[in-house]
């Protein structure tokens, strides 16, 4: 440790890897509200935060676990899921009444076709207003599950995969 009269602590978030500030205070200054993506090992979750002086507020949430309810039977950590995550949570914030968002990955390494960009890719193909590059997302066959389905020799996941895009994307319709 350090010492000496000119050291300076950094903050709790940071000492701990938790928040980059940097990064943070770049996001914040654009004014927009924010889609964060997190994974773990059997979930993506995403969320859409507004910066507020108390704390962050959440106002749309969405995890792949509810993919269940459009009759998604496959894996909930995987590149189909996490699109599937990003459509279902485009259209509950286009419902809220948000069009227009800003990408954040936190500490995340951003790597080119990876679940991020794929929940990502859902979201600017539900209609909302993303800065972006199209050469991050992965491709059509992946996001389908086309991959998974060779792997395994069984068509049938392409099909779910298929039926619960057409299921999150009539609900969409329903509520109007």
């Amino acid at each position: 440790m350090a010492l000496g009269p000119t050291y300076r602590v950094p903050f709790r978030r940071r000492r701990e890897g938790k928040t980059d500030y940097r990064r943070r205070l770049k996001l914040l200054f654009s004014r927009k509200p924010r889609v964060v993506v997190r994974k773990s090992n059997k979930y993506i979750r995403m969320q859409l935060i507004l910066f507020d002086q108390v704390g962050d507020k959440t106002f749309v949430s969405s995890t792949s676990s509810e993919l269940k309810r459009f009759g998604y039977e496959g894996g909930t950590s995987n590149i189909p899921a996490a699109y599937l995550t990003g459509l279902l949570f485009g259209k509950k914030a286009k419902a809220a009444g948000f069009d227009e968002v800003i990408f954040d990955t936190g500490l995340q390494t951003p790597i080119h076709c990876s679940k991020e960009y794929a929940a990502l890719k859902g979201v600017v193909n539900s209609g909302m207003a993303v800065p972006h590059d199209p050469a991050v997302f992965p491709s059509d066959e992946r996001v389908r599950g086309d991959h998974i389905a060779n792997f395994k020799q069984d068509p049938s996941i392409v099909d779910n995969f298929e039926a619960a895009k057409k299921g999150i994307l009539a609900e969409g319709k329903e509520d109007k």
